[in-house]
C-alpha cells in the first residue's frame, strides 16, 4: 500500500457512504479501535468514526497517524452553521480550525488562546491550524462548479472557511453570533481542531470538511436528527472529489 489518506469523522453515519464505496475493505483493530483499509476512488484509504469530540478524536488521530503514516488527513462529517449565510446542506471546506473553547479565564472573562500554550509560559501568536497552500489550492480547483444534492428544495454551496472546534453541541443563539462574531467563523463542530493540531505534530496536511446539519441554535437538535443522513451526502460527495487531487 501506498502511503494513504486517513478519513475520519465522529459517527459511523458520517462515513458509512463512503465505506460502501471501498474496494478491498478490510476491517482491522489496533490499539483497541476499528479501521477499514481499502481503496476509494482509485486511492488507497483508512476510514474510521473515532467517536464524539476532542478527546476521541484526538487519540484515534495519533493512533492512525503513528500505525498507519497516512499522507493525508482528512475530517468529515457534519456541522452547526454559525454564519446566517449558510443554509442546512452546505458544504463548508475549513482554511482555518481553531479551539474555540481553550484559553485563559482572566478577572474580565475567558479569552481563547492557542491550545497547548499559555501566555506566561510559552507564548505564541499562533491561533488554530491552516491546512497547506498547495493543498487547498488543488483543492478550491477541484470543487469549482461541483454539483451537490438538493436539500429542502435548493441547491448546496460548497464554501471555503474558518471551523470553530469545542467539546459542546451548540444549541444557543446567542453563542453561535458570538462565534461568528468573534471569529468571523462559518460552522461549529467538535472534532476538527483537535485532529488538525494531532496532524501539525506529525508533520501531516489535514482537510477538515463539513456538511451543516443545523444552524446551531434553539431548534439545532431537531435539525440534527433530521437531516445528518441527508446532508452527508454531500459532504461525502466532496470528500469522493477531492480525493482525486490529494
Amino acid at each position: 500500500m501506498n502511503r494513504p489518506a486517513l478519513i475520519m469523522s465522529a459517527l459511523v453515519g458520517e462515513v458509512a457512504l463512503l465505506r460502501e464505496r471501498m474496494s478491498g475493505s478490510e476491517a482491522i483493530t489496533f490499539g483497541g479501535h476499528g479501521f477499514h483499509v481499502g481503496v476509494l476512488e482509485s486511492r488507497d484509504v483508512i476510514v474510521t468514526a473515532s467517536g464524539i469530540g476532542k478527546v476521541n478524536a484526538a487519540m484515534v488521530a495519533t493512533l492512525a497517524l503513528d500505525h498507519f503514516q497516512p499522507r493525508v488527513v482528512i475530517f468529515t462529517g457534519v456541522a452547526g452553521a454559525v454564519d446566517d449565510a449558510l443554509n442546512i446542506g452546505d458544504v463548508i471546506v475549513a482554511e482555518h480550525v481553531l479551539h474555540h473553547d481553550t484559553g485563559v479565564l482572566e478577572a474580565e472573562g475567558f479569552r481563547v488562546y492557542q491550545s497547548g500554550h499559555v501566555p506566561f509560559l510559552n507564548p505564541t501568536e499562533e491561533l488554530g491550524y491552516r491546512p497547506s497552500d498547495d493543498l487547498l489550492d488543488r483543492v478550491r480547483r477541484r470543487l469549482v462548479d461541483l454539483g451537490l444534492s438538493p436539500v429542502l428544495g435548493e441547491q448546496p454551496n460548497v464554501v471555503f472557511g474558518t471551523v470553530v472546534t469545542g467539546d459542546q453541541f451548540l444549541e444557543s443563539d446567542s453563542e453561535r453570533r458570538r462565534l461568528h462574531s468573534t471569529f468571523g467563523a462559518q460552522a461549529a463542530e467538535m472534532e476538527g481542531a483537535a485532529v488538525a493540531q494531532v496532524a501539525e505534530h506529525f508533520g501531516v496536511d489535514h482537510l477538515v470538511i463539513r456538511a451543516v446539519s443545523d444552524l446551531a441554535g434553539s431548534d439545532s437538535v431537531l435539525d440534527f436528527e433530521r437531516f445528518l443522513d441527508e446532508v452527508t451526502v454531500n459532504s461525502a460527495e466532496v470528500v469522493l472529489a477531492v480525493l482525486e487531487v490529494i
